[in-house]
C-alpha cells in the first residue's frame, strides 16, 4: 500500500517542531521506506518526531527532510 494521507495527524506543534502519528495495516518496512512520506513533505521538517503504528510493530522515529522524507530510529 502507499501512503495514506488520513492516517497521519498532528499531536503536537510548538516553535517549528512537530510530534506525528501514523498508523496503518503495513509492516514497519514499507512504512519506513525512504520517500514514503514525500507526499507530505511540505508538512514535515527535520527533527520531527513520528510515532508509528504498523501492522507488525510500533516504532517512534525521527524525520529528516533532504529531496525525500526519511525516517530513522532515534538516536
Amino acid at each position: 500500500m502507499a501512503f495514506q494521507n488520513k492516517n497521519l495527524s498532528v499531536i503536537a506543534y510548538a516553535n517549528g517542531f512537530t510530534l506525528w502519528h501514523y498508523s496503518a495495516n503495513e509492516t514497519l518496512t514499507a512504512i519506513t521506506t525512504a520517500g514514503y512520506f514525500d507526499g507530505v513533505k511540505t508538512l514535515m521538517n527535520t527533527g520531527d518526531i513520528v510515532i508509528i503504528n504498523a501492522s507488525d510493530n510500533t516504532s517512534i522515529k525521527k524525520v529528516a527532510v533532504s529531496g525525500n522524507v526519511s525516517v530513522a530510529d532515534l538516536a
